[in-house]
């Protein structure tokens, strides 16, 4: 059953008393001269984050620092990163040139075994390996490592070849994700998250989408997929659909909480529908009482918090852990408009991890702690 975030939903939302994050400064670059985002932890099975050689193991999107930081996204690759307390320790990009069948890697997750002897990651390739225009294809793919922890010296063995998990149908889900190819058009198909229902031990990936047989340009959903005892994907209809309110529903993501299951995603203001009522950047989600739905927006709107009003654009990419930490990197930080200006820009991009945050939950309500 997919169920349905609507207009009258998001029209419901508050800005005189929306929850919002607070503000935070400009952090300092982990990398010299390396822009950071989108990024996760290893996790185990349960969905929490696995402690690896005293602390955690997260996976980012990472490019070389340019001049404009919206141009990070054509040259992202995937890096490897130690975190004990507040302290980061960079492992390098996580594949060799040329591994990935693309032109770049996007987001995903990755999941440790029980025994933490070998890492599952899944992850989105964009575009085709060798292309000479960018192009905005998605494609979902797994591969594995073996892991090894000998004190605090951490290593993985070379990547299993990358196999694709599933692709768009054209019925549920688009084929076509290029959208025109300007920022906030392009279609998805892409951030797979694992989840382990612990209702029946199945696993799951949820993942961004836009809808094949749809009206409307504004055609996101969450889609869903579920690995079946041949180890292989099967395609399942869409959890949640914004048919003609919202293009984008970035990096969804399930929680267990209370006996309850919370879906969560981020999506920011441009990406909602010309002419009708549009949400801040911020994190949203709905909840049910099982997996298969009906799925409520979370306090009646779907809104989770927005970004400070002072600071609309400070923080993105929220991924909510099962206790309830919240995870996002520094974007655009201290500035209440959109730079046009590449320059201007970069002097406000954060580009690394975002000081944590911590939600509360009580049934259908949602809110910063």
């Amino acid at each position: 059953m997919t169920s349905h975030w609507t207009a009258a939903h998001v029209a419901a939302i508050d800005r005189e008393t929306m929850a919002c994050a607070p503000l935070f400064p400009k952090p300092q670059p982990l990398i010299p001269g390396v822009d950071l985002w989108d990024y996760w932890p290893v996790q185990e099975e349960d969905g929490s984050q696995a402690v690896i050689a005293g602390g955690t193991l997260f996976i980012l999107l990472s490019a070389p620092t340019l001049l404009d930081p919206e141009a990070r996204h054509g040259m992202a690759r995937l890096r490897l990163m130690h975190r004990v307390g507040n302290v980061w320790r960079d492992l390098g990009l996580l594949f060799e040139n040329g591994f990935s069948p693309g032109s770049r890697e996007w987001s995903g997750s990755a999941i440790v075994s029980g025994d933490h002897d070998h890492i599952t990651l899944y992850y989105t390739v964009a575009g085709t390996r060798g292309e000479q225009v960018l192009s905005y294809s998605q494609r979902l793919f797994e591969t594995q490592a073996a892991l090894s922890v000998v004190g605090n010296a951490i290593t993985l063995s070379a990547w299993s070849t990358p196999v694709e998990m599933l692709v768009p149908d054209g019925i549920d889900y688009m084929r076509d994700m290029e959208g025109g190819g300007a920022i906030g058009t392009i279609k998805a198909f892409r951030d797979p998250a694992f989840f382990r229902d612990p209702a029946d031990g199945a696993a799951y990936v949820f993942f961004a989408a836009s809808l094949a047989r749809s009206a409307s340009f504004w055609n996101g959903a969450v889609g869903m997929a579920r690995l079946m005892p041949d180890g292989q994907w099967q395609r399942l209809p869409p959890l949640i659909s914004a048919d003609g309110l919202n293009n984008e529903l970035e990096r969804p993501h399930v929680i267990v909480h209370g006996g309850r299951y919370y879906l969560f995603w981020s999506t920011q203001q441009k990406v909602f529908a010309d002419g009708g009522p549009t949400g801040p950047n911020g994190l949203y989600g709905m909840t049910s009482d099982s997996l298969d739905g009906p799925w409520r927006p979370i306090n009646g709107t779907g809104l989770a918090f927005a970004n400070p009003p002072r600071a609309p654009f400070q923080a993105y990419s929220w991924f909510v852990l099962p206790d309830l930490t919240v995870q996002s990197f520094a974007d655009m930080i201290g500035i209440a408009h959109v730079p046009v200006d590449p320059a201007e820009a970069r002097h406000h991009f954060g580009g690394a991890p975002a000081p944590d945050l911590r939600l509360q939950i009580e049934g259908d309500r949602v809110w910063l702690a």
